[in-house]
C-alpha cells in the first residue's frame, strides 16, 4: 500500500485528528466537551450520597463526635477512628466498652445516633481508663502532669505534643536538640534523606573550582 505525502493528504490527517479528539472547554467553572458538530456536552452532575440501609428515621448524613465530624454511613467502630488519637486497637476497646456500658450497638450506624448517645460515647472517651480500657492503648501511660495513665484526644493531644517538644528542647535533651535543629529524631539515617539546604557536592564543587582558581592565579603572579 503507497502512501503520498501531498498537501492534501497532510490536510486530511490533521482534520482527522481535531475530528476524533474532543476539545475541552471550559464554561462556566466546569470542563465540559464539545462533540463533533460543535454542540456543547455538559459533564454529568455527580450523584448524591445514597443512603444506607440500615438509616433510621432519625438518621443524619454527619455526626459531630468529639469536635470531629464523622459520615453517619460509618459504623460506631470506623467512625470513632476518624477522632485525632483514636486508632484501630483502641476503637475496638471503646467500641466494646461503650456496649458493655450503654445499649448501643457497636455496629450501628454513626447517623442513626441520639443527641443523648453521642454524649454517653463521648463521656467514655474522656475517660476510658475508669470504663475498664486496657492500659496499654493508651497514648499517655506515665502523664507527667497527673503522675497516672490517660489519654489525649482531639485538640488536647495537638497541644499536648507540642508542649513535649518544647520541654524536650528546653531541658537540652538529645531529642530535644534534634528538634531545635530540624533533623530526624528517631535514629534513622540521615546520609541519603532528611537532608536540607544546599546539597554536599555542590558545596564541594565550589570549593574546588575556587581552590583551582586561587591555584592557577598563584602560578600566574610566580610567573611574573
Amino acid at each position: 500500500m503507497s502512501f503520498s505525502f501531498s498537501k492534501e493528504n497532510l490536510g486530511k490527517e490533521r482534520k482527522l485528528a481535531k475530528i476524533s479528539v474532543p476539545a475541552l472547554k471550559r464554561v462556566g467553572g466546569m470542563a465540559v466537551k464539545k462533540s463533533d458538530e460543535g454542540d456543547v456536552i455538559k459533564k454529568a452532575a455527580p450523584k448524591p450520597e445514597r443512603t444506607p440501609d440500615k438509616a433510621g428515621k432519625d438518621y443524619k448524613g454527619i455526626v459531630r463526635i468529639f469536635g470531629q465530624d464523622v459520615k453517619g454511613s460509618d459504623p460506631l467502630k470506623r467512625g470513632l477512628q476518624r477522632v485525632k488519637g483514636i486508632g484501630s486497637n483502641l476503637a475496638a476497646s471503646l467500641t466494646r466498652a461503650i456496649e458493655r456500658e450503654s445499649s448501643i450497638n457497636g455496629n450501628e450506624l454513626c447517623g442513626n445516633l441520639s443527641d443523648q448517645q453521642i454524649e454517653e460515647i463521648e463521656e467514655i472517651l474522656k475517660n476510658p481508663v475508669k470504663h475498664e480500657v486496657k492500659p496499654f492503648v493508651l497514648n499517655r501511660l506515665a502523664d507527667p502532669e497527673k503522675g497516672s495513665a490517660r489519654h489525649v484526644l482531639g485538640t488536647d493531644l495537638r497541644f499536648a505534643t507540642r508542649q513535649d517538644i518544647m520541654e524536650m528542647r528546653e531541658t537540652r535533651s538529645w531529642k530535644g536538640f534534634r528538634h531545635a535543629t530540624g533533623q530526624k529524631v528517631r535514629g534513622q539515617h540521615t546520609r541519603t534523606t532528611g537532608r536540607s539546604g544546599m546539597s554536599v557536592g555542590v558545596l564541594k564543587k565550589a570549593a574546588k573550582q575556587q581552590k583551582g582558581a586561587a591555584a592557577q592565579k598563584a602560578q600566574e603572579t610566580g610567573k611574573k
